[in-house]
């Protein structure tokens, strides 16, 4: 590999720079692709899959309790923690491997090994044999993020974790302190909660979820509470003292600071993207907040040099980081009407209990660009599905244009959400009009006809509620 001259050298191997070689590949162009530990990154190995798979053991062990709502017996109903993280790992490694295969198959050449950029058009990796020197025309950068650490809130591994942590626990936790309530926070408090943990969520915004619609992250404040969660908003976690075998947390709300006594705690308070050591700074790229700024087509403005993913700002989501690498992929390769992603269409979607998924802009957010909206709103209380499943917990919210009937957004929450936001989503994409949405035959009994109820609801013709 030492000298090799490659079109395009991805660094980084998680859902946006694998999916980047994939696509440049098969455009006819020669990949490398750089991954320091683990190929499928933070995605498949220590974040959306490994969480799913625990997550589904919850959402099992959850149901067992409630079997007799269902006319069935369940007796000496319990868990094995250790069985549930081996059952997650397993499926993340089966991804991994993957993602290999995948490498091999599209014929990228796969460097183990950790990147720096010497100058314009090469990349030095320091191997376990070395180091290899790499030279590109296009160079994509795919570092990702990591777990942001505020001081005084540091992880240790033993009481306060990070995700990876919470991963593989070294104990189930008796009563758990999650600090953040954003995706990854609540996703871990559902879990732990579910399985028995005292469980308090705390928040410095003033609402739980709160990239979601504001009556969205109200439905799911009042859902966990019910659950058993203690939820904090406007609140701060300022201090952690540590002892043996128990956290004692200063947490503030309303200027008065009070002490709670935790054995464990999960610190969830956001991301900061992997710019540090690749040498960026000298090569001109601009560095903002830890990310790395780009154009909408994630260029940095340094001559063949593209960032992708969570290094490259909000969303931070694989999926966007996917799309990102394959618009990226054929933007090097010429290809013709490359468009950029537009982050107003990207789902944002949580694996909690109940789940919640959104796309486009919140009936704050539209009224706030000055949109003259039509708001419609459906329960799951309404829908014949949601009630034989046994899951009438839910709504479904969608945000019109009043003048020219543009789906601006829909927000969910309820069971199966995140697999029903897709029509919403092919909707915007495709300039779907009320009128569309309204004259589309649903299937019944579906739980997706609240989305259709939804729409009508919108403009006072709603049927069930």
């Amino acid at each position: 590999m030492a000298g090799k001259s490659f079109d395009v050298v991805v660094i980084g191997a998680g859902p946006g720079g694998y999916v980047a070689a994939i696509r440049a590949s098969q455009l006819g162009l020669k990949v490398a692709i750089v991954e320091r530990e683990h190929m499928g990154g933070i995605c498949l190995n220590w974040g959306c899959i490994p969480t799913k798979a625990m997550l589904r053991s919850s959402e099992v062990f959850h149901l067992m309790h409630r079997a007799k709502e269902f006319g069935l017996k369940a007796e000496g109903i319990g868990y094995d923690l250790d069985a549930v993280v081996k059952r997650s790992r397993a499926v993340a490694k089966q991804l991994n491997s993957g993602v290999g295969h995948l490498m091999k198959k599209n014929k990228v050449e796969v460097v183990m090994g950790e990147a720096t950029l010497p100058s314009k058009g090469k990349v030095s990796v320091k191997t376990d044999k070395g180091t290899e020197e790499l030279s590109a025309k296009n160079i994509i950068l795919a570092t990702g993020a990591r777990a942001r650490e505020l001081p005084g809130l540091e992880a240790d591994g033993d009481l306060v974790w990070t995700y990876k942590h919470a991963l593989m626990p070294p104990r189930m936790p008796k009563k758990l302190l999650v600090i953040g309530s954003g995706a990854i926070g609540i996703e871990f408090a559902s879990f732990y909660n579910t399985l028995g943990a005292e469980t308090t969520v705390v928040e410095v915004m003033d609402r739980i979820l709160p990239v979601e619609d504001a009556e969205i992250s109200a439905f799911a404040k009042k859902s966990f509470a019910k659950q058993g969660m203690t939820i904090m908003e406007k609140t701060m976690v300022k201090q952690l003292d540590r002892g043996k075998g128990k956290v004692t947390a200063h947490i503030e709300a309303n200027g008065k600071v009070e002490k709670q006594d935790f054995d464990t705690v999960i610190s969830a308070v956001g991301i900061v993207g992997n710019v540090e050591g690749l040498g960026l700074e000298a090569l001109g790229v601009k560095i903002d907040r830890t990310h790395v700024v780009t154009d909408a087509y994630c260029r940095t403005g340094v001559e063949g040099l593209y960032a992708i993913g969570d290094i490259a700002g909000a969303p931070w989501l694989a999926h966007k980081a996917s799309h990102e690498g394959v618009m990226v992929a054929e933007l090097i390769a010429g290809k013709n009407n490359v468009h950029p992603v537009k982050p107003e269409s990207i789902a944002g979607c949580t694996y909690c209990h109940p789940q919640v998924a959104s796309v486009g802009y919140s009936e704050a957010k539209a009224k706030e660009l000055g949109y003259d909206v039509k708001v419609g709103r459906f329960p799951f209380i309404g829908n014949g599905k949601a009630i034989a499943l046994g899951e009438q917990e839910g709504m479904i919210k969608t945000v019109f244009d009043a003048k020219t009937g543009e789906l601006l957004g829909a927000h969910m929450i309820g069971a199966e959400v995140t697999e029903m936001i897709q029509g919403y989503v092919v909707g915007r994409q495709l300039e779907t009009t009320e009128e569309d949405l309204m004259e589309t035959v649903f299937p019944h009994p579906t739980i997706s006809e609240a989305m259709h109820e939804a729409v009508l609801d919108a403009y006072d013709r709603v049927i069930h509620i």
